[in-house]
Order: structure tokens, then sequence, then C-alpha cells
């Protein structure tokens, strides 16, 4: 695979991506800050936020760190190896409480599916828009409309050989486990609806979904994006099929006495 060069490189294709696809906000990179990094002195660290909230300040051009100390998400805390789940969660009665689930066991094995990091392994993590980026990202994240997940999932797939893309989710801890981790810990590309807590305390709209996929597979991606671009993005957004379809359409209706 590819590696990504530096981050100038990193920097100049975020801001290609959002280019060509036209993309609403900033595609985002993560970066996990191990016990011996120093936090980017440029980077705001954030007071009680959870993480998904840190992650639409990134989207927003924010330059972000979230410390396990600050994350107000329980269920995020746990999933970086902060601290422990609380036991309301863990045993699916606090899903219960949301609305979310009407039997606690369904809750219970939610929790129990969800992979997560080592405990202490990280003590922060940084946020930034790809663009600006400061360092190479472990993960890069983007929320928007599918159309324009699709086509970095159909780069991603050009770039692993034409595999099909599985992707997992709970619809619960859609941009902490779906969209962060799974990405980190399995080398995949993983795409997400979204979830109640994501749309609930973050501006993701109704029409938006969520994909997180590794930082090394950028550079191929980026490859294929371009050559999509060529003619395969526009010529789909065009709808010319569609058109011609309804070109069909009027021709017969005329021809049937319509108006």
């Amino acid at each position: 695979m590819k590696e990504i060069m530096d981050v100038k490189e990193v920097k100049r294709m975020g801001k290609t991506m959002k280019s060509i696809l036209s993309l609403d906000s900033y595609p985002v990179g993560i970066r996990f800050m191990e016990v011996n990094d120093n936090f980017p002195k440029d980077a705001e660290i954030l007071k009680k936020h959870r993480y998904c909230q840190a992650l639409m300040k990134a989207r927003n051009g924010y330059d972000v760190i979230l410390t396990g100390e600050e994350i107000s998400c329980p269920a995020a805390a746990r999933a970086f190896g902060f601290r422990p789940l609380p036991e309301g969660l863990k045993s699916g009665n606090g899903l219960v409480g949301f609305g979310i689930v009407s039997d606690p066991e369904v809750g219970k094995k939610m929790f129990e599916g969800m992979v997560r990091l080592d405990e202490n392994k990280i003590k922060g993590i940084h946020l930034f828009p790809l663009e600006n980026a400061t360092e190479i990202p472990d993960v890069i994240i983007i929320e928007d409309d599918p159309e324009k997940l699709m086509w970095i999932a159909l780069a991603y797939l050009h770039a692993t050989g034409g595999e099909r893309i599985e992707s997992s989710t709970a619809i619960l801890q859609a941009t902490c486990v779906d969209s962060t981790i799974i990405p980190f810990l399995k080398n995949r590309v993983n795409l997400t609806y979204g979830c109640y807590g994501c749309r609930d305390a973050t501006d993701l709209s109704e029409k938006e979904a969520i994909m997180g996929f590794p930082g090394s597979y950028l550079p191929l991606i980026m490859e294929h994006l371009k050559y999509l671009e060529e003619k395969a993005i526009p010529r789909s957004r065009d709808k010319g099929a569609l058109s011609v379809l309804k070109g069909k359409s009027q021709i017969k209706t005329c021809e049937n006495g319509g108006n």
C-alpha cells in the first residue's frame, strides 16, 4: 500500500477530496495521543465534550483535543479505554431508559459486542480538519450525504482490489466505535447510519451518514477519486439516464393524447 508521504500531502489531499465531492464540511483527521506524546500547542483542549461533539467541531473547522478526563460520554470513554462502562449501561437498563430498546438484554448484548481500545492505551484524541493537518491521521472520518460517501467507498473498493465492503454497526456509538475504532483496529473502512446519541448531540442532519477509514488508505482513495471525477461522478450526478426515461414518458403521453 502506498504510504502517506508527509503532512503537506495530507493537507492537499484533504482539500482535493472536499472539492471533488463538494463536501459540506471538512473531512476530519483523528490522531490517538499516547502517554508520552505532546499535545499540539495550537489545538484547543475541550472541556466536558462528547466525542461526537469534538468531531462536530473538527468537521466545522476547529482543531481540538479531547482527553480522558474531559470526555463526557461514558460509552465513548469506555470505547477509548479511559474508564469502565457504568453498570447502568452495561446491564442494558440505560438504553431502556433512553427509549432506545425495550429489552435490557438487547442493550446488554449491544455493549458486549463493541470493540474498544485497551485501557490506558491513549491519553487523548486529536481531531482536526484534514486540510489543516499538523500530523498524520490514524483514521479519517467524513460526515455527509450518502451519495458522497458512496464515491469514497468505491475508491476504497478499488484500492482493495474489488473486494466487497462489509460494515458493522449496532446503531449505537456510531462515531466513536463504528467510525473510529473499527477502522483503526480492523484496518478497513466502516460505514454507519449514525445513532441516537450523535444525532441528539450534534449537527449531523437526518440526511447525513458517517464513514471512517484508516489514514493509510488516503493516497489510494484519492488516486481513484480523481479517476472517478473525470467521468463517473459528473455523469451520475447529471442523471442522464433518468432524463432519457422522462423524455420517453413525455413522448408516450403525447402519443396517447395526454396533456
